[in-house]
């Protein structure tokens, strides 16, 4: 390779203009710098719009300065949403160079090489997309109705179904009773949460500081994960009936709470009444009769018993999403699946496997439902980077105005995993972090659903305490596992700065039911225990309580904007800013500037300095602790952590 320093780093005005997704049409400008004063013959900057050839743009040498080159290059986006792609060329001294996205394709500083390198990624989005202001400064809570509460009077489950298990103890550890020969259930399991409970729990979860509840799905079905839709149009019985339904969102409401379902739209349930494989549902299904009102709804091969079926899942058949029918069923009738449960006080839906829905689908979706409300909200299930994700051998519209407004973010959870267990360094988790920050439009990515735990993942405490890995565990033996005391006193700090991230970074922090007690547990179905009312862990408690009550006091922690400051070894450093009191959308905000600093380390204390350059401040005081005033010095700070400490500091 050549002596040749070359550099772009997408993650800085200076090289990319404006930074990070653009709307449609916009202006924009790349740079590349070369570092040492070896001849340069040419510059290019290929680039390419998605799906399209690659087009070849000479680049301009801006200024040469005591061997300091800069080239530049400026151009206009695409007028219609998707994505752009670029990286340069480079001639020199009669040799052939490229510079490209780095391995990871995270952004930022690139790479050098002789061959075609990954590219860049720029986002491109309609600029009349939005999202409600209200959920962007909201914290949501979501509940697996079956495991959360009872609020029957006399605790007694409500409507139990044929041939179900029901457990004598709330404490109980949940497990799956299968057929040892084929893995099916034999036997749905129940504890008896109900949507009584959750009612009762309103006051609970407003001291929370809770805004929003996420509800696993409550429609009729024969499982205790209600993904098997028997009926959209029922609340199933053993959680209460529609009016009930109904007095749950009124009261919420009332709190200042909104309620958001779990919408399942890829597959029914084969005990449906859409389906009815048993017979169980009065009508003619699809799987009876090809006369069937529904038939058209599922793609059968053949016969009857031969279907598709979601990930092979003979329970759960695949339908057929824009069959006209479905679509009229689902979206656009006047009672429509989407909006009768709108008109009944649902504020917005959750997309169940977004990425086995068309994006014409989920389009429609979100059409019937800002039609239907405005102020509604459309989260997908999408568990990588939602910006560039390909499904079926097809990219995705997620995020480029119309489809949907979140998405949950399984990225940030994991990166927040694995720079807790020493996977990877502060400096890798910033650019990780920053590189979503580059690819979501500033709508989504300050509307994303950053999570910690969900019903799908093992719980978090879990994982933090290092536990053994349950693939090499028998399925008793994880039933009793438990965190030994030092492993769940370091899983449990762990989490508590894990959260201080979440509630003080871009996006809507969800907390899953019981994460905040000290719940723990191996995955599916020992992620779903219920909560334990009693025995909460009164300290984590307490912290989660006190960061969600410190974000919904300062603007700058939900709406304001995201600059890492430090990211060297076990120390992660940002700040959150609000100034001439308009946040990063123009809104009238609070004016606020804080400094977010972890360190992850058991053992080391960490004495760290940050140059603040720009920054008209002269103190901080620490919010999570005695809150002393530490004085700021020529534009710099000096500041020891111990081990395990986070810190949420606000200039002054």
């Amino acid at each position: 390779m050549s002596d040749l320093q070359i550099i772009h780093d997408s993650h800085r005005e200076v090289y990319r203009r404006p930074f990070g997704a653009v709307c449609c049409g916009t202006e924009i400008q790349l740079k590349l710098a070369s570092l040492t004063d070896d001849p340069i013959d040419q510059v290019w900057l290929l680039l390419q719009v998605e799906g399209g050839p690659v087009n070849k743009l000479p680049m301009q040498q801006e200024k040469q300065a005591g061997g300091y080159s800069v080239y530049l290059a400026e151009t206009r986006v695409t007028e219609e949403p998707g994505l752009l792609w670029y990286c340069f060329e480079i001639h020199a001294a009669g040799q052939l160079y490229y510079y490209g996205n780095n391995s990871n394709r995270f952004g930022g500083v690139g790479v050098l090489s002789r061959t075609l390198p990954p590219f860049y990624q720029i986002t491109v989005y309609d600029e009349k997309a939005v999202t409600p202001v209200w959920y962007k400064k909201a914290v949501m809570y979501q509940i697996f109705v079956d495991r959360f509460c009872n609020g029957s009077d006399d605790g007694k489950v409500l409507n139990p179904k044929k041939n179900s298990f029901i457990y004598g103890n709330w404490a109980d550890k949940p497990v799956y009773l299968k057929d040892p020969e084929t893995g099916g259930i034999l036997r749905w399991d129940f504890f008896g949460g109900n949507l009584q409970g959750v009612i009762s729990k309103l006051p609970y979860l407003k001291e929370l500081g809770v805004d929003v509840l996420y509800l696993n799905p409550i429609f009729e079905a024969p499982s205790n994960h209600k993904y098997d839709t028997g009926d959209y149009k029922k609340i199933d019985a053993m959680f209460g009936d529609i009016a009930l339904f109904g007095t749950l969102c009124a009261k919420a409401r009332e709190m200042g709470i909104s309620v958001i379902l779990d919408g399942v739209f890829s597959h029914t349930g084969s005990d449906s009444i859409y389906f009815n494989r048993y017979g169980n549902y009065p009508g003619i299904g699809a799987y009876q009769s090809q006369s069937s009102p529904y038939y058209g709804w599922y793609r059968f091969c053949g016969n009857p018993d031969s279907y598709e079926c979601w990930w092979g899942i003979n329970t759960l058949p695949n339908v057929e999403e824009m069959n006209p029918s479905y679509i009229d069923f689902v979206i656009t009738g006047e009672e429509s699946v989407i909006k009768y449960w709108m008109k009944q006080g649902a504020k917005g839906w959750r997309l169940d496997v977004a990425d086995e829905l068309p994006d014409a689908f989920i389009t429609l979706v979100r059409q019937a439902m800002k039609e239907t409300d405005p102020e509604s909200v459309l989260i997908g299930e999408v568990w990588e980077d939602a910006s560039n994700k390909i499904s079926y051998g097809k990219r995705r519209s997620y995020l480029q105005g119309s489809g949907l407004d979140s998405v949950m973010n399984y990225p940030f959870r994991s990166i927040l995993l694995d720079f807790f267990l020493y996977k990877h360094d502060a400096a890798f988790t910033e650019t990780a972090l920053a590189s979503l920050y580059e690819n979501y439009p500033p709508y989504s990515f300050y509307s994303s659903m950053n999570l910690i735990g969900s019903h799908d993942v093992p719980r978090v405490l879990t994982l933090l305490g290092e536990a053994p890995d349950e693939s090499a565990m028998t399925q008793r033996r994880k039933e009793q596992y438990v965190l030994p005391d030092s492993q769940r006193n370091l899983a449990v700090a762990r989490l508590k700065l894990a959260v201080l991230i979440q509630m003080t970074f871009p996006g809507v922090p969800c907390v899953y039911y019981g994460d905040e007690a000290g719940v723990e547990g191996y995955r599916d179905p020992l992620n779903r225990s219920t909560y334990p009312w009693g025995a909460e862990d009164k300290d984590l408690l307490a912290w989660y309580r006190l960061l969600i009550a410190t974000r919904k006091r300062h603007d700058a922690l939900s709406v304001g904007s995201w600059q890492p400051v430090f990211s060297r070894g076990d120390v992660l450093g940002y700040l959150r800013r609000i100034v001439n009191q308009q946040d990063v959308f123009g809104n009238t905000a609070d004016n606020g500037t804080f400094l977010i600093l972890i360190n992850r380390s058991q053992d080391k204390r960490h004495g760290i300095r940050i140059d603040l350059p720009g920054l008209k401040v002269y103190g901080m005081r620490n919010l999570l602790a005695d809150a002393q005033h530490i004085p700021i010095l020529d534009q710099a700070v000096e500041i020891s952590l111990e081990p395990l400490e986070g810190a949420l500091y606000r200039m002054e």
